[in-house]
């Protein structure tokens, strides 16, 4: 009887262990055909940790691109992000999380993250995001950023905030910086209670 049991346990494991092989691919097949985590990308952050932008799945996000050595409008994107999150009520700012992206991986190393946390006052919502030069491109490909590096090593690039779904979707983009935009947290807020 002990023999039935085992075998009935271990035919029950295979079945859950296949069914967990499977999830990945049934959770892709349930994407949102506009989602960002169709994309594969593999990210560094600012504690050296790896993670696939997929894995960022489950909860609304600003996402938005920069370069740590980036002296004016970068340090803008972060305030306007700061200012964005302070707007909004309490509830929704903590159940938002924050990816910043860079496309400067050569001089943004782990250690460069991390001081551009500290600089910025990042807290625990906060990931700095470090790729290679073809993921960082295709990123910003799907977040609609250009940005292209000049001959002095500082890089020209278009200045977006995005808010991202929980399922990955677009569903706002601000270009606004060193001010709230009043749409965009308004979108923010939609954004929350449409997930509920």
């Amino acid at each position: 009887m002990a023999n039935t049991c085992t075998t009935i346990d271990r035919r029950t494991l295979l079945c859950g262990l296949g069914a967990l092989a499977l999830a990945p691919l049934a959770r892709a097949a349930t994407l949102p055909g506009d989602s960002i985590y169709h994309l594969s990308a593999v990210l560094v952050d600012q504690r050296g940790q790896r993670f696939d932008l997929a894995a960022r799945r489950g909860q609304p996000m600003l996402v938005s691109m920069f370069y740590g050595s980036c002296q004016m409008v970068c340090p803008m994107i972060f305030e306007t992000v700061r200012a964005t999150l302070k707007a909004l009520p309490a509830e929704d700012a903590a159940a938002l999380r924050v990816l910043m992206v860079s496309f400067d991986p050569a001089r943004d190393t782990v250690e460069a993250l991390a001081r551009t946390a500290q600089a910025h006052g990042c807290d625990d919502r906060w990931t700095l995001a470090r790729a290679d030069d073809a993921t960082a491109r295709s990123i910003a490909a799907v977040l609609g950023i250009q940005y292209r590096r000049l001959d002095s090593g500082e890089f020209n690039h278009s200045t977006v905030i995005e808010a991202v779904d929980r399922d990955g979707r677009i569903v706002a983009t601000t270009s606004t910086l060193g001010a709230v935009d009043p749409a965009f947290v308004k979108a923010v807020r939609r954004m929350r209670e449409v997930a509920g």
